[in-house]
Order: structure tokens, then sequence, then C-alpha cells
């Protein structure tokens, strides 16, 4: 959007801000405007929305979100007993993770989705390894630190049932199940660490 707008400055800089509908507004004035539209469209395109009861309504598009990353721990290496042993699909909505490539943080708002993938086939052409079989369940952790007083960090935690028909909305999960894991996370209960996109978009911060 940014990128879009940046072009549509050149060519409206070219042309008599008259004729554009401006009146006799300036430059200045038109660009004002210009990002206050675009900050407009930005929060209309927020993530996270809720019915009545306070239940996550389904993105109908997560897996065209950001994807962060694909962690998996199978049962084979530990010991036939592993707490999550499918692929983990991580997505951040697009909203979010622009605004943690400028400032390094997750705002209020950010949902984060994982989407759970079951260990398939552990042989290609190309060699041995773990491969994706089929979708088993999604989750997501959403942050508002306003709507979720009592939850660590701002945090709640959703679950949207099992594949392949997902229920449209997610359930609330309780804090102790989720945050007993997620307190452990090395950035605001999130494991950045293990996503080399978010770790890719922080370091750009840095610079």
């Amino acid at each position: 959007m940014k990128r879009f707008h940046s072009r549509a400055l050149v060519v409206l800089s070219s042309l008599p801000l008259v004729a554009l509908g401006f009146g006799s507004l300036d430059s200045a004035t038109v660009t004002t405007q210009v990002a206050a539209a675009d900050s407009q469209s930005v929060t209309e395109k927020a993530a996270a929305s809720y019915d009545a009861k306070g239940e996550l309504i389904r993105p109908a598009d997560h897996r065209e979100w950001i994807f962060v990353g694909a962690p998996v721990t199978p049962n084979d290496m530990n010991d036939g007993k592993a707490a999550f042993p499918e692929f983990h699909n991580v997505y951040i909505d697009p909203v979010s993770f622009a605004s943690y490539k400028q400032t390094g943080t997750f705002p209020d708002g950010t949902v984060i989705l994982k989407e759970l993938v079951s260990v398939g086939g552990k042989s290609m052409d190309s060699g041995n390894g773990y491969f994706q079989g089929e979708f088993t369940s999604l989750e997501a952790m959403v942050k508002d630190r306003k709507r979720f007083t009592e939850e660590p960090g701002g945090w709640a935690f959703f679950r949207f049932g099992e594949a392949p028909n997902y229920n449209p909305t997610g359930a609330r999960m309780k804090t102790e199940s989720c945050n007993a894991c997620h307190s452990g996370a090395n950035e605001d209960y999130v494991f950045t660490d293990t996503y080399p996109v978010l770790r890719a978009a922080k370091a750009q911060v840095a610079k």
C-alpha cells in the first residue's frame, strides 16, 4: 500500500490540485490527506475481529498471510512422546508484520496463526527427512492489552477445531494451557528465535 501511494504521489504532484478535486490545497496538505487515508485503510484491515460471545472470527485467507516458519518436534526424536509432534505452520497477519518490521515489536491487534500439519513421509528422491502430511487443526494467539487485561502480555489463545472443517470462530483457550509454554519464549511470548522471517525483520530495525 505504501509503495502504491508513493508512486501515486509522483503522478499527483504533476497534476493541478484543482483538477484533482482538492481545490486550493497545497501539496503538503494533499500528502497528509493521502497518508491519513492510508492509515485508515490499515486500521480497516486489522486481522482480529470477534463475535458477540468474544470468540475470534476465523480469517478466510490465513494461508495468504506472512509465513514465518514451520517448526516440528517429531515423536521419534522425543522418545515417542512429543508434546506437539506435528509441523507448526505459523503465519502473522500482514498489517502487524509491517508494523513489526518498522518498530521491532508486536503491536496490539497482532494475530499469529498456527496450523498444525501431520508428519507424512520421511523420504523423497532428494533424501531422508520429515515431510508434511495433512492439515490437522488451527489455533491463534492475539495480542490486545486492553481487551485481554488478565492475560500475560495481553496475549489470548483461541482454537478453531479440527481440519478440514474449521469452526467459523475460535473458542478461547485457558491461559495455563498455553502460557505455560509461551512464557518461556524469547520475545513477548513469541518464539521469534525459531522463525528466520521474524529474525530478519528485527535485524532490519536494528540497522
